[in-house]
This record gives C-alpha cells, structure tokens and sequence, in this order.
C-alpha cells in the first residue's frame, strides 16, 4: 500500500467542510464518488436536500453474502477556535497525527474504508457494500433514508468506522433524548399547599425514574444513565410553578429500551397523580436509538480478533457509550450482527486539537483489506 497516498486522500477529504447543519455534506459525498469511479467502482449519490447526500457504493464478492461498511460524511462544529493550536478546518501534520475537525470523528474512519475498498489486492471474499450517510451527528437523516428507501442490501455483517482507536466494539448504548412536559396548578408562593408544583413533581418522577435506569448494566458498557440537560419552568419566585419542560438524556445498555422506560414512566406518574390530582405529564421521543451487542466469541469477533493480533494490536473488545448509525440501520433487523473499528480516538471526539494517528490510519486501511479478502 502507498501510505504517503493514502494519507493526501484523507487530507483531501478533511479539506472538505461537513459542519452539520452549516455546510453542503453532499460536498463529501460528491468526492467520494467521484473517487470511486476514478477507480472503477460502482457507486451513486442520493441527495436528499441542499446540505446532506449520502454516497453508496457496491463491490462484489467472490460469495453471495454481503457485508456493510458505514462511514458517516459529517463533523461536529469546531468550537472554540481559541483553544485549536492548529486552524480546524485545515489538516495538518505534526509529530505523526493529522490535526483536524473530523480527524477523529469520523474522517479517518471513513477515509480508511474508502481508500481500502479501491485498493484491495484482489477480489474481496464477500460483496461489499459502502454507505457514506450524511446527519449522523444529529437526527440520522441519511441513514434513516438508507433504510426507508430500502438502499441497504441483506447482509452478514455491519461495521461502523467510528472512532475505537484501533479496538474492537462489541456493543453500544443506546439512546432516548425524552421530553417531559408538566402541568400542575399555580397559587400565591405562600401557600404552596394549595397548588400543585410543576417543578417539583418533575423531581419526583426524575428520581425515581433515574433509579430505575441506573438498575441496569452491561459487562462492556458499564451502567445506563441519566441526566436532565435541558429543564425551564415557573413564572416568578413568588408563584408556585405550574408548568415545567425538561429533557432528559437516557443512555441504555442491553436489555433496557426505550418502551421499558416510557412505560416506567408512565407508572410513576399514575403513582404521582394518585397524591396530586389535577397533575398532567406528556412524554415524548425526541431521539430514540436502541442499544446494540455482539456476542463476544461470534465468529466475526474472533476473525476481527486475530486480524489485529497479526498486525501487532491486543484485540481489545470494548462498549461504545456514544449512539452510531448502526442504531437506525439495525431498526428493522434487532439480531444484525454489528462491529465498530475505525483509527480515530474517542476521547478525541468533539474536541478542540482532534487528531488521528497516522500509523494507526494507515494499518486501519491494511486491516480493512485483510478483512476484506479472508
């Protein structure tokens, strides 16, 4: 493999701005295609407005199953330019990283696969099939078109690029952004007893609730949790509260979902309503993703596994605590094997001076195509 290529092609693409919801994601999509047909690769864009556009390509295989490679196009904003040593939207290299926005999350990744799905020593084992979705940083436009349109072939296997810094993802948290809107009954500060305290009923079913999420736990992703990360309510500090909004942050681990816990809370409010008559609560979904695992000897882990014992890595398997795209691609097949393998660094994610390892990108493109081939 030339290394030095490979890297100009991922500076390319950092290159290319993708802040989500600022700049034409398509732009990357557009790219990559063209590169794929530089190459004589089949692949198309389906644009889906004027700022996102998914980009899927297709190389068949010496067998009929297919494997899914997914990359997504898109970046967080950069932040706080002050605390970038380098300008964000301009790769650069410097003591043998990439510095970038995207660097990490998810350009290298996406860069990698894309680079060893044109460069493969041969023809790959089984058909690959490459998505490159747009708004995966936000409400997964792309990825829910993929599976709307039904774009995404039947296959063996899905691995997501994400930043696992050369480790191998087994398992993911999932997801629920729930809004709570309360009504309760206002009345003079002083006589509290008299109304019915939106805030504080909010509280009260919180706790219980966060109680319950905090019950379960994975191996590899550690406990669920909650937070309250968006919360407004009241009119005056003299007037007792009578209506409250709140969203809460939800990170579920297997075998909680979404339906256990608007179920949950739909009980303690009942439980709540009996003490407070007058009290109303509406719960809705704002972002709903499941969680996902692999078991940990399944035969894709275990090939994954020795792939990076050859090329001098651990094969660590690890649990992703952040949502994928895997999350909407899986929706309608909850057994779909999964894997999360890319260069970038999560803890780099989002962040101010992210990064990506050159040595760690460059063998990420050889593993792909070891992996391809097997």
């Amino acid at each position: 493999m030339k290394a030095e290529e490979a890297v100009q092609f991922l500076e390319e693409i950092l290159r290319i701005p993708s802040v989500n919801g600022e700049h034409d994601e398509g732009k990357v999509a557009e790219y990559l295609h063209q590169y794929f047909s530089w190459h004589g690769i089949e692949s198309k864009i389906d644009r889906l407005d004027e700022k996102r556009a998914n980009v899927i390509a297709f190389v068949p295989g010496r067998e009929e199953e297919t494997v899914v490679w997914n990359g997504h196009l898109d970046t967080v904003e950069y932040g706080d330019r002050q605390k970038w040593q380098t300008d964000p939207q301009v790769p650069v290299r410097q003591d043998g990283r990439i510095y970038a926005r995207g660097a990490s999350d998810m350009k290298s990744g996406l860069a990698a696969m894309v680079y060893a799905l044109t460069h493969l020593p041969g023809q790959p084992r089984k058909s690959i099939q490459f998505l490159g979705t747009c708004d995966e940083e936000r409400g997964g436009a792309g990825a829910k078109a993929v599976l709307d349109k039904g774009q995404m072939k039947p296959a063996g296997l899905i691995l997501v690029g994400e930043p696992t810094g050369m480790r191998l993802g087994i398992a993911q948290k999932g997801c629920l952004w729930l809004e709570i809107k309360v009504k309760g009954k206002t009345g003079h500060g002083a006589y509290p007893e008299k109304g019915i305290n939106a805030i504080e009923r909010l509280y009260a079913l919180t706790e219980q609730l966060k109680s319950y999420v905090l019950g379960f736990s994975h191996p590899y992703l550690g406990r669920s949790t909650m937070q309250i990360n968006q919360i407004a309510g009241g009119m005056a500090a003299n007037m007792t509260a009578d209506d409250c909004r709140a969203v809460l942050d939800i990170r579920m681990t297997p075998p909680l979902t979404a339906e256990d816990i608007l179920r949950r809370a739909g009980e303690i409010l009942r439980e709540l309503q009996q003490a407070s008559p007058g009290l109303s609560m509406e719960f809705a979904a704002l972002n709903r993703r499941r969680a996902i695992q692999i078991a940990p000897e399944a035969e894709w882990v275990q090939s994954w596994e020795e792939l990076l014992r050859q090329k001098g890595y651990a094969g660590d398997k690890i649990g992703i605590n952040f949502f994928t795209d895997a999350s909407i691609l899986t929706a309608h097949s909850p057994e779909q094997a999964v894997l999360l393998f890319g260069p970038g660094e999560p803890e780099m994610a989002h962040q101010p001076n992210e990064y990506v390892e050159v040595q760690k990108y460059v063998d990420a493109i050889e593993l792909l195509q070891s992996f391809a081939v097997l």
